[in-house]
């Protein structure tokens, strides 16, 4: 069967065809790189210019002069390292407890068929209705008294770590590639003498590297970008995150030094994007077809 595009492959073959086809294709690609990648440059270079050149109307494309100081200050005034250190430990730990516990319920509603999933399920999914501004409070009252302990999670990693762990998309995105593995594979595993245990471990998780892959950047951008719910967890201004650190310090800094500390918080996301590009890609094709 043909597939019919836009262009017909007969005007393609054409070498007027070929450069109309080439060029506007190339026009699209290269007005799509400005959009994404404009915004970034100006970032970049507007903590280089002058506080004085940053505001001025209109603005300058490239810095007049080229000051480096504004990084430098950003690290230092800003204390950076601290906060980066902050978001480090809670993204890992949130990151940590999301793949165990959702892997687990997701492995247990997908292959095991316990009791009533189907209706465990539906619940877990009633949650995605609910918006999350709603829950903000009732999520607040439980960390600030957790039931039965009655202890405070406040200005602890434990009151990000913990709710982030109740992820109902990542956990029905890993039931959905769960339940494309073939039963034959199971099966097999099972004749070996493998346990449930044991085949999640060696079987079922080496298959759903890519669907794990896309999990862990869900993962870690939620907690690395999240700025309301660190605010309320914590009030040591020593131990927050660098998304509610630039915002708390940010009354008595140059804007300069503030755009600085704003590209240097964002590098880390950038990084992780531009290393595990390929699973993504990878994760959003597996999940699209059947195993």
């Amino acid at each position: 069967m043909s597939t019919r595009t836009l262009v017909s492959p007969l005007a393609l073959a054409r070498p007027r065809g070929r450069a109309v086809y080439w060029t506007v294709f190339g026009g699209v690609v290269l007005l799509f790189a400005l959009a994404f990648l404009f915004p970034v440059y100006w970032m970049v270079t507007g903590a280089m210019k002058s506080p004085d050149e940053v505001t001025r109307t209109p603005p300058t494309l490239l810095p007049q002069q080229w000051h480096l100081g504004g990084y430098t200050d950003a690290w230092d005034l800003m204390d950076l390292p601290t906060h980066l250190w902050n978001t480090v430990v809670q993204a890992t730990g949130a990151w940590l407890l999301q793949l165990v516990f959702c892997t687990a319920a997701a492995y247990a509603l997908s292959k095991l068929k316990p009791a009533f999933g189907k209706v465990i399920l539906g619940g877990i999914l009633a949650t995605l209705m609910v918006p999350a501004q709603a829950l903000v409070v009732p999520k607040y009252l439980t960390v600030a008294d957790l039931p039965v302990l009655h202890t405070s999670l406040l200005n602890s990693p434990l009151g990000i770590w913990l709710p982030a762990v109740a992820n109902a998309f990542n956990l029905y995105l890993l039931k959905r590639f769960f339940d494309q593995i073939p039963r034959d594979v199971l099966e097999a595993a099972e004749i070996d003498g493998a346990g449930r245990l044991r085949t999640l471990w060696s079987i079922v998780l080496p298959m759903s590297r890519p669907v794990l892959g896309v999990v862990s950047i869900f993962a870690l951008v939620a907690v690395w970008q999240d700025f309301l719910w660190p605010l309320m967890v914590f009030s040591d201004t020593d131990k927050q995150p660098i998304s509610v650190a630039l915002v708390q310090l940010s009354q008595n800094i140059q804007l300069t030094v503030l755009i600085a500390a704003m590209v240097i918080a964002s590098i880390p996301m950038v990084v992780m994007f531009l290393v595990f590009q390929r699973h993504i890609i990878a994760g959003i094709s597996a999940g699209s077809t059947k195993g």
